[in-house]
């Protein structure tokens, strides 16, 4: 029964409106109008009148149309046809998570371990060559430096350092160009290449050349090989040339990165205490400000930290985070370095009081089971320390440190001790490491004193050049312990992007953004001379890097499903891995990796895990099963899916990592197998229309460089033909590949009959595609390059509709959760450029005895105009049209100046509208008031998600200055003193080894130029998606002088609905339009302190190396060796007074 509602809906009153009868003068005058102007239209009190059964009758018959032309340019039927033929030999079994998990877990155990015995080979001839090797002051030694290889001066002589050395892109190393039979060395700009240490240790390490050819002969699937030295240099296999950025300089330094540090130290606290007193002022509190910058970079995620800085008073550089430890990881050090930057000089300078509240942080974080539990540091940056604090040291740190741990809290607290010696550690001394920074040196021997009677280390930090080798003094002071112990923990990183490489910027664009990311496995290097043992000598750290796209191809795609996925975690609760994680953003034209790209929490991408039961499981390293209800977005957000999810994870050992997979209720239940022959199979594999998955491994070809150039269909071909029988290949993937090949090889003479059909083919119809769970996919263009509208779709860069590492492809995604043997519709997102098409899509299904599966899905992409042709066609009543019994205009026609008609999907996402720039828009963003209406109606429903991982912009604002440029001679002084500021800082910036590229600085300046830039954020977005129990609707909307009557109808047999709207009453001012933009989350300031303040469940790693009694004491630093030219000393002091004037 159609009619209006009898509670016909405004939004602005939500109570029942009644119609009132048709007065007669309206009747008459509308009547005479009518007359007059040989129309039809029938109104009601300014009101048109839509006839709810017209608007059916048109929906019916655009769902026929569009379904026949659907079904028969996509060959769906037959398709399902032949599937439904071959149930009878199929077997259908349910997926077992728990054994999948168990099983993916041990394959990664294993490839990962491979690792690590590769780098414990490594270390062990780096330690025995530098026990055998005697060091020569006056050592002369061409080594191979990758900055100066293949390059020639002006007479064409190979420089020094250089020479012939052969490079051939290699497709296993990101088609770089390499050499596979030799490392080379690259040093950082600001140390010096022939230096005696760097000689030394390059003739020392020449050793491990036949170790890194090895190791990748017995592991094909190693990647980068490395040992980073203590001195600075960086040996790097297999060999590259390596290229400067566009000012001529390497500012990569070995030591700076996380597998360096975290191999070197145990996990620290660190509280890091800066002297703002007004003595700092200038280019002091630059240095400074450079010194714990530097501070920073050498801290991870297993690391914790805080700041305070000091005058007349103490306080907290984050007053949030006052009297507690936050974790050191990229988001957190980011915010101190805002944070830094903002820094000001005033008052005197009182240390003591700043020791005591380093000291009370530190003892209460041990007292709680907080923190690391394992080192514990004190870093002082001063100019000079003028006051008695001798008794802050007697009280907190002298003789011997209480133990501030009772026995259940140390049992409990997640902290293993290795050794009795560092069992000890928890009631050692908090070392303490001093900096003293300018070029004055009379309180150099009470800053001295303070480092050398708290087992710490000095240096004297009097140019931004000394910064980076003085800082780098406190990894060597902490790794005593673990060196005199020899104890050679092997470490594994976070994820983190290799931006050095300049294949990345290629892979930006290439990979799924997840897996841009690897981790690194690294092992310390000591000295075994005893003579030096008490020194506990450092020598460096070797290391490789294991690619997590290579990790993640051990959880192939078709065991978890078109939803299911694999993700990996670390001990913190990071993501190393996961589908959803989106580490780049877009700045301008530009892809940048964000700011926290690798300390995103699982709890921000698995949002819908509330209580964090799932994180808390997996990062204790427990094995188990978890199901969730979730709310899930494809197409970037735009449409949301609920699917219920099954988690079942387990942890890799031997690692800090934890593996996670997800199998989604119905169609991840279950997997069909079928079997043919390999001769049956490989006739069709082999036909033109077909491609399998490129980034799927059906055959291992990374392993014998003579398959690295094979593509994974010429693999499996040669392999089936008995071609290359070596090849290791998955068979349970091959099998299921050549079954479906059979299966569909139809679909090719089918596709090829319609296009040699003599009755021609429908103008805009495109392209017939087909997909199956093993990644097999069959398509045929209808229309050459050159006629077709959506030119990208299905071409190698359309990785949306494609199977990649990260997800099936778009179309097989949406068809799954759509009923079988109906077609769901939909435009591709305006910002893809596809052009204006339609893509209609199916799914294929297979069953046996009361098991369903999905074996695949079917579709066709055609253009806009096809459907907005026959659109137009149908929803158009002829002038002849019999209205005696129809309740409203009639004829109806959407071509109407007072009508506006819509085909909408049901997501509320246009495909037809006269206004032909609403294709792909939203539907409340064309009409708010007809979308609020449905929505309150609760024919659509608003479904709020959530983005952790978002970019905002915020305002940063640069500090104002103290004085004003009242006038135009404080402009002009100003800018003068600028000049000398930059002048003097880039004449410091040099020293005898070269000049230092201080990157850092250039950051800071250049986002106060900038004004507006984008931060981390949390943010809440909307979808929309229609309820199917309501197939049609209708109501007014009542808008100041006007009414708006509209109905809409579901189009049977598809996800779209049609919209006829009258079109002459505009309620654009009552009812604004609802948009799908993203809001950020805005927090109080005692909620966001609360949210950056909580540290949640983590899993310490399991050794700790703080103290050893056999440490010499007395190795703790001097004066620095830096100096700088005579020029500079004469013209530095007069230029820093005028300075300090301004």
């Amino acid at each position: 029964m159609f009619g209006l509602l009898k509670e016909e809906m405004d939004v602005g009153d939500a109570g029942p409106r009644h119609r009132s009868g048709p007065r007669r003068g309206t009747l008459m005058m509308f009547s005479w109008i009518i007359l007059c102007c040989s129309s039809l239209w029938l109104v009601v009190d300014g009101q048109i009148k839509i006839s709810p059964e017209t608007v059916q009758k048109w929906a019916v018959s655009f769902g026929k149309e569009i379904a026949a032309l659907s079904t028969k340019y996509s060959g769906a039927k037959l398709l399902q046809k032949k599937y439904k033929d071959v149930e009878g030999v199929l077997k259908i079994e349910e997926v077992d998570g728990e054994e999948l998990v168990k099983k993916f877990a041990e394959e990664m155990e294993e490839m990962l371990g491979r690792k690590m015995k590769s780098v414990k080979r490594l270390a062990e001839a780096a330690e025995d060559a530098d026990l055998y090797h005697e060091y020569n002051d006056t050592l002369e030694f061409e080594y191979y430096n990758s900055m100066l290889i293949n390059v020639v001066d002006e007479d064409g002589n190979a420089l020094p350092l250089g020479g012939e050395f052969p490079l051939e892109a290699n497709e296993h190393f990101s088609k770089l160009p390499v050499n596979t039979q030799q490392s080379n060395i690259q040093v950082p700009t600001n140390v010096y290449n022939r230096d005696p240490d760097i000689l030394n240790g390059a003739y020392m390490s020449e050793a491990l050349n036949d170790v890194f050819i090895d190791n990748f002969q017995k592991d094909p699937t190693l990647t980068w090989q490395y040992f980073g030295s203590s001195t600075g240099f960086f040996r790097l296999y297999p060999g590259i040339q390596w290229i400067p950025d566009e000012n001529g300089v390497v500012t990569f330094d070995c030591r700076n990165r996380n597998w360096y540090i975290q191999a070197a130290t145990s996990p620290k606290d660190v509280v890091i205490v800066v002297d703002v007193s007004g003595s700092m002022k200038g280019l002091r509190l630059t240095i400074a400000k450079h010194t714990i910058n530097t501070i920073l970079d050498t801290l991870g995620e297993n690391d914790f930290v805080n700041i305070i800085a000091y005058s007349d008073y103490v306080r907290y550089v984050e007053p949030c985070f006052k009297g507690t430890l936050v974790q050191a990881d990229l988001d957190n050090r980011e915010h101190f370095k805002l944070l830094i930057d903002e820094l000001h000089v005033k008052g005197e300078g009182k240390v003591k009081n700043a020791m005591k509240e380093s000291f009370k942080i530190l003892n209460e974080a041990a007292a709680l089971g907080q923190g690391s539990l394992c080192n514990q540091a004190i870093m002082l940056i001063t100019d000079g320390a003028m006051e008695d604090f001798q008794d802050v040291f007697e009280e907190f740190n002298w003789p011997e440190r209480r133990l501030y741990l009772e026995p259940r809290l140390r049992s409990n607290s997640g902290c293993t001790c290795l050794h009795a010696s560092n069992c000890n550690s928890l009631s050692s001394q908090v070392r303490v490491f001093t900096y003293l920074i300018g070029r004055e040196m009379t309180f150099a021997e009470n800053v001295k004193w303070i480092a050398c009677n708290n087992k710490g280390y000095y240096t004297h930090v009097s140019t931004l050049a000394d910064v980076q080798e003085n800082v780098m003094e406190y990894l060597h002071v902490l790794s005593r312990p673990m060196v005199i112990n020899h104890d050679h923990d092997i470490i594994w990183t976070e994820a983190y992007m290799d931006s050095v490489l300049p294949s990345t910027k290629e892979l930006f664009n290439s990979q799924a953004q997840s897996l841009l990311l690897m981790t690194s496995v690294a092992m310390p290097v000591f000295s075994k001379k005893k003579e030096t043992l008490s020194h506990g000598i450092l020598l460096g750290v070797v290391g490789t890097d294991v690619a997590l796209r290579e990790l993640m191809r051990l959880a192939p795609r078709y065991k978890l499903g078109v939803h299911g996925y694999a993700f990996l975690i670390t001990n913190n609760g990071y993501i190393l891995s996961h589908p959803d994680l989106r580490p780049l953003y877009k700045e301008g034209k530009k892809l940048k990796p964000k700011p926290n790209y690798n300390s995103v929490d699982l709890s921000e991408v698995e949002w819908e895990d509330m209580e964090e039961k799932l994180r808390t499981a997996m990062v204790k390293g427990e094995t188990g099963t978890l199901s969730l209800d979730v709310r899930t977005s494809v197409d970037k957000g735009k449409r949301v899916m609920f699917l219920k999810n099954d988690y079942f994870y387990t942890s890799i050992n031997e690692t800090p990592f934890s593996l996670g997979i997800v199998l989604t209720r119905g169609n991840g239940q279950y997997i069909f197998i079928g079997n043919v022959s390999v001769e049956e199979g490989l006739h069709d594999l082999i036909a033109p229309d077909l491609t399998i998955a490129s980034e799927w491994t059906y055959c291992e070809t990374d392993i014998d460089p003579a398959h690295r150039k094979l593509s994974q269909l010429q693999a499996v071909v040669r392999y089936l033909t008995g071609k290359e029988p070596d090849l290791e290949c998955d068979v349970q993937l091959l099998q299921q590949t050549l079954f479906d090949a059979v299966v569909t090889a139809p679909m090719e003479a089918y596709w090829t009959a319609l296009m040699l059909n003599p009755g021609g083919m429908d103008e805009g119809m495109e392209t017939a595609f087909l997909g199956t769970r093993s990644g097999l996919m069959r398509f045929q263009r209808y229309s050459g390059i050159e006629k077709r509208v959506g030119k990208s779709f299905l071409t190698s860069t359309d990785k949306e509709n494609m199977f990649t590492l990260d997800h099936f492809p778009l179309w097989y995604r949406r068809a799954a959760e759509y009923p079988a043997k109906q077609f769901l519709y939909y435009m591709p997102r305006q910002e893809t450029r596809a052009g204006r098409i339609v893509i209609a899509t199916t799914a294929i299904t297979v069953t046996v005895g009361k098991k369903t599966a999905i074996a695949g899905a079917i579709g066709v992409q055609m253009t806009l105009e096809v459907m907005e042709s026959k659109f137009w066609a149908i929803a158009s009543q002829p002038n002849d049209t019999d209205c005696s019994a129809v309740e409203g205009v009639c004829p109806l026609r959407c071509d109407s100046l007072d009508m506006e008609c819509y085909v909408i999907d049901n997501n509320g996402f246009v495909l037809i509208s006269k206004q032909r720039t609403d294709a792909g828009k939203f539907f409340g963003e064309v009409d708010g008031s007809v979308m609020t209406t449905l929505i309150r109606m609760g024919m659509f429903k608003r479904v709020s998600l959530f983005d952790y991982q978002a970019m905002c912009k915020m305002s940063v604002h640069s500090i104002s200055s103290a004085r004003p440029l009242l006038s135009s001679f404080y402009g002009l002084a100003s800018a003068f003193k600028w000049f000398l500021s930059n002048f003097l800082l880039f004449l410091l910036e040099f020293n005898i080894c070269g000049f230092w590229h201080t990157e850092h600085f250039a950051d800071a300046y250049i986002h106060k130029k900038k004004g507006d830039i984008l931060q981390p954020c949390d943010t809440e977005y909307p979808s929309f998606v229609y309820e199917p129990s309501v197939k049609e609707t209708n109501s007014i909307i009542k808008c100041g002088r006007c009414q708006k009557m509209f109905v809409v109808q579901q189009i049977p047999e598809s996800n779209l609905l049609m919209l006829v709207v009258q079109a002459d009453c505009d309620c654009s001012r009552q009812h604004s339009p609802i948009t799908m933009e993203p809001k950020e989350v805005k927090y109080n300031s005692s909620v966001k302190c609360e949210r950056m303040r909580s540290q949640k469940i983590r899993r310490r790693p399991e050794s700790c190396h703080a103290y050893h009694p056999q440490e010499n004491a007395n190795d703790c630093g001097g004066a620095s060796a830096a100096s700088l030219s005579a020029f500079l000393v004469l013209l530095c002091p007069p230029i820093a007074t005028f300075l300090s004037l301004w």
